[in-house]
């Protein structure tokens, strides 16, 4: 492998260079806080070995999915199979499923996939040489070698990687049973779960009679109405809350809004129940069950995270075949001023409530989403995320956003990702941002080596702790 250079990522001039240098090494070592991310809990709580190269790194990561897709290399060749089953079939050889990526390695140039990659490989698996078609096998080989070992299952990787707090993302039907394990082994990390109820406000979706039996089997109450819901969901964020939880997500195209009539709530839901409600229901429905959300954070301290903006399986053709996650999800332009001012009139000042708020819209970020967050209380601004958390895209947040919001209204770092084997590579990866970031400033005089190193320190570790009230003793509200 081409040397590891220990200024990667570092901006060339040599001023910013060397401040970026001594603010990385503040937070080099600190532990990992993963308070948002997509971690399959079962894989923890089995500790069973990861099966091989290529279903561990290729066949799960849509952001790889996507790049190759995008140039023509079919999903079969690379493990996916059809949802029912239909030809072609898909690849089965995990050899060969590696030596495909391994000849289209050059596409993942400048992307941060390649960074986290890179990283994975050399500092999580300890391959020496470069990958490409030549020595794809003799690094399959290393890694399997690896996977073989005690010291690769995933809860000695979670202790290495020196992760202190891990949040997955759970169905609000979830029994939370893979949780009970994990609490019970006494791991030394925090393993968490989060409320996501979406499936449940998707009330045009064919599935959501089920999603209802499902929330009324798991509660032990039958749900006929919306106030059965709404004490359901209740007692469920009750539930997660005791198996450790912090925070609720909702991840919605639309940011919306409102608190409707009592009557209106009343009507949509038996239009759900008649399966005669429609697109245009569903989004008055999520609107008011985001306030109704937000109304239950307020009483059970949950932080709310809001993920907005994102079209999801834009490409119907590859979802129909292929199913959820396999990267047809295209960002969209997204407003929030007005669409979240009814939620933030009626809790953004209250010292209970703190929403977390997550864009796939940059040109948000310093027209709406830092003066929103630069005056309510209530509001953070989540980290970039998803099409965003890239080299050039963690820097542009940064820029766009801190002479409006300062750093303290962001909620710190979360690497959102379903790639375990990628959190200490993404979390690298954004404290050299942040160091390079922070050593451009003081580079120009507008804040000194102390207050870059005591940021520095905050963005990688504190303002996750704080924003996601990871700390029992910590008072409500933003500080």
């Amino acid at each position: 492998m081409t040397e590891f250079n220990e200024d990667r990522f570092f901006d060339p001039d040599p001023t910013i260079r060397r401040h970026a240098r001594d603010v990385y090494d503040e937070t080099r070592a600190l532990p990992i806080i993963s308070p948002h991310g997509h971690v399959d809990v079962a894989m923890l709580a089995s500790n069973d070995a990861f099966p091989d190269p290529a279903a561990l790194l290729v066949t799960p990561d849509h952001y790889l999915l996507r790049l190759l897709y995008s140039r023509g290399i079919p999903m079969e060749s690379m493990g996916v199979a059809a949802v029912d089953g239909s030809p072609p079939p898909a690849e089965t050889d995990p050899r060969k499923i590696w030596q495909t990526f391994a000849d289209n390695w050059s596409l993942f140039r400048a992307t941060p996939s390649r960074a986290w990659m890179e990283y994975e490989l050399r500092e999580v698996f300890g391959v020496k040489c470069a990958l490409d078609s030549e020595s794809a096998q003799k690094v399959y080989d290393t890694i399997s070698e690896r996977l073989a070992s005690p010291e690769f299952r995933p809860r000695a990787l979670l202790k290495r990687f020196n992760i202190e707090v891990l949040a997955t993302t759970d169905a609000a039907t979830d029994s939370l049973d893979h949780h009970q394990k994990l609490r019970n082994a006494q791991l030394g990390t925090r393993v968490i779960p989060t409320f996501r109820p979406d499936a449940l406000f998707e009330i045009s979706s064919p599935n959501w009679r089920a999603e209802i039996e499902r929330l009324g089997k798991i509660s032990g109450r039958e749900i006929k109405t919306y106030r059965d819901l709404v004490s359901a969901l209740a007692g469920r964020r009750a539930e997660f809350k005791k198996a450790g939880a912090v925070a609720t997500d909702h991840g919605v195209q639309s940011p919306r809004t409102e608190r409707l009539r009592d009557g209106d709530i009343d009507r949509l839901f038996f239009a759900a129940v008649r399966r005669t409600a429609t697109a245009d229901d569903q989004s008055k429905f999520s609107a008011h069950m985001l306030m109704e959300m937000a109304a239950q954070s307020t009483e059970d301290g949950l932080v709310m995270q809001l993920h907005a903006g994102a079209s999801r399986n834009h490409n119907e053709a590859l979802y129909h075949r292929f199913g959820l996650h396999r990267g047809g999800d295209i960002p969209l332009v997204t407003e929030y001023t007005e669409n979240l001012r009814p939620l933030l009139n009626a809790y953004g000042n209250d010292g209970r409530f703190r929403l977390v708020v997550f864009t796939l819209d940059e040109s948000a970020y310093s027209r709406e989403l830092a003066p929103l967050a630069g005056h309510y209380p209530a509001m953070l601004l989540g980290a970039p995320w998803w099409f965003h958390d890239s080299i050039e895209g963690m820097m542009r947040f940064r820029q766009a956003t801190t002479e409006t919001a300062g750093i303290y209204n962001t909620a710190g770092f979360t690497d959102d990702t379903r790639a375990f084997c990628s959190i200490p590579a993404r979390h690298d990866l954004a404290r050299r941002i942040d160091a390079n970031y922070l050593g451009g400033l003081v580079a120009r005089h507008i804040i000194d080596t102390s207050d870059a190193r005591e940021m520095a320190h905050a963005m990688a570790y504190d303002l996750a702790r704080r924003a996601y009230r990871l700390d029992s003793e910590e008072s409500n509200g933003k500080s």
